[in-house]
């Protein structure tokens, strides 16, 4: 997919083609929980929508200085707009309740529910006996997940499902604007929509978010961790996306749980009991056997 003129000259347009699309996955993959579990260490000093909201516009600010979004809503067509809003709609509220989620589950239990919506779409999508199959594992691991947790903080897994919904949505709408094409890449669109989520979040984030601007550190913290989590993953997640048939991508989304528990106990400490490891590892099954198309 080409470019934009403006960014033609710009080095990752032109390294891009030559790295394996699978190689940018990996990269996705790491920092799509590497960034989170960095704001969790934030949640003692801002609340969970403050660091939402710090991550969606430090990274709005980015692709701004990047990309400048705002040519996308000057020279599209009216249903292409609709399509990025909706997008930026949806990474608004994913980011907001996924950071509810994380502050009051393990990073690896919120991971492992973000991916039962994925499977139940591609089994009621295709109905084959493997996408069944995949849903039932994927079942299973949510519920021994929940049955062992959802006692305790009831209102967290309630923030985890909107999370797995908004994630089926935004896998939906970035495979759609990864393959628009009309000259602009996917990239550009990501941008608009990443200002467009700015802006959607900015009534709930901005006053959580105050502490903040009283503190340099914080705010540097709260910069590094839009980067990482919603720059490097999602840039590396359109890249993926455009060389990858939306089945193989769906494949690899099956390292995801298992990176999100990896992050929880490398940076965070937390340790799966034998019970959360066994539902993560039927979800981890469920997302690999499932096929979309």
């Amino acid at each position: 997919m080409s470019e934009n003129p403006g960014s033609a000259g710009f080095a990752p347009a032109r390294i891009a083609p030559r790295v394996p699309p699978h190689a940018f996955f990996m990269v996705s993959a790491v920092f799509h929980y590497l960034g989170p579990s960095f704001a969790v260490l934030l949640f003692a000093r801002v609340e969970p929508l403050g660091v939402a909201w710090l991550r969606i516009a430090s990274a709005g600010a980015v692709f701004a200085l990047w990309r400048r979004p705002w040519r996308f809503f000057a020279t599209r067509a009216a249903r292409e707009q609709a399509v990025v809003i909706a997008l930026g709609v949806v990474l608004a509220a994913m980011n907001s309740v996924f950071y509810e989620a994380i502050a009051r589950l393990p990073l690896g239990t919120v991971g492992a529910i973000e991916f039962l919506g994925p499977i139940a779409l591609a089994a009621f999508g295709l109905r084959t006996r493997r996408n069944l199959a995949a849903l039932a594992l994927a079942t299973a691991g949510v519920y021994v997940l929940t049955d062992v947790r959802i006692a305790g903080a009831p209102l967290g897994f309630l923030f985890a499902f909107a999370n797995c919904a908004l994630f089926m949505l935004y896998v939906v709408l970035g495979h759609r604007i990864a393959s628009a094409g009309g000259g602009l890449s996917g990239i550009d669109r990501l941008g608009a929509a990443m200002l467009m989520a700015a802006v959607a979040a900015l009534p709930f984030g901005i006053g959580a978010a105050a502490p903040a601007f009283r503190s340099p550190l914080l705010l540097g913290a709260g910069i590094g961790v839009g980067v990482s989590s919603s720059v490097i993953p999602y840039v590396c997640d359109q890249l993926a996306m455009q060389r990858l048939p939306r089945a193989s991508f769906a494949l690899l989304l099956a390292l995801l749980p298992a990176t999100a528990s990896l992050v929880g106990l490398l940076v965070l400490r937390q340790v799966p009991s034998p019970a959360e490891a066994a539902g993560i590892a039927l979800v981890i099954a469920g997302v690999a056997l499932h096929r979309a198309e």
